[in-house]
């Protein structure tokens, strides 16, 4: 992957759910390097369920582009603990992926363990456990943010984040995904009633 080009191009991937709803909204923005913004695809995952993973590939796979360089992934647990295995989204797609969290904590295992059961909360916990370590990654907006990396070093990771981060933690990409997925959640929500 070429940091300097200026035509890189990075999916952003964010979600919006609200637990009344039976599904939340993930939206991908392809964006290039000088912040143009070059593609857009959504897709749902189930509130609660456990088909995150097949939501980002289905996402990715929407757009049917060879000339996206890198995903970036708004957290990997989302839509209410629907968890997504970063490692099978990195095998089935080869591609860079950097998931990114905004805050230090001692993991969701107690969390997961309060609101499911038997199977259902073995199967999560193990999902979890499967994932990376998060790293501190201090951005050059003095903000710190924890990072998993797949297919990309820490050093081009922080490359790639302080190149997409124009202000604050939240990357350009992720950030415009976030909004979109949220109007495009609100959208359903007033169709529906």
């Amino acid at each position: 992957m070429h940091l300097a080009k200026k035509g890189i191009r990075v999916l952003g991937i964010a979600e919006s759910f609200n637990r009344a709803q039976e599904h939340s909204v993930l939206a991908g923005i392809v964006m290039r390097a000088d912040q143009l913004i070059d593609g857009l695809a959504f897709s749902h995952a189930t509130v609660g369920g456990t088909d995150a993973t097949a939501a980002v590939l289905r996402l990715v796979r929407s757009l049917e582009r060879a000339d996206i360089n890198l995903l970036l992934v708004n957290g990997c647990v989302i839509s209410w603990f629907n968890i997504i295995d970063l490692n099978e989204v990195y095998q089935q797609l080869q591609l860079p992926l950097i998931c990114i969290t905004y805050e230090d904590s001692e993991g969701l295992e107690t969390h997961i363990t309060k609101h499911f059961t038997g199977a259902d909360r073995d199967s999560r916990l193990e999902a979890y456990q499967r994932l990376n370590q998060r790293a501190p990654l201090q951005l050059r907006s003095q903000y710190t943010v924890f990072i998993r990396c797949l297919g990309i070093t820490p050093a081009d990771a922080e490359a790639v984040l302080n190149k997409f981060t124009l202000q604050g933690k939240l990357p350009e990409p992720l950030r415009v995904a976030k909004l979109a997925a949220r109007a495009q959640l609100r959208a359903n929500a007033a169709s529906s009633q």
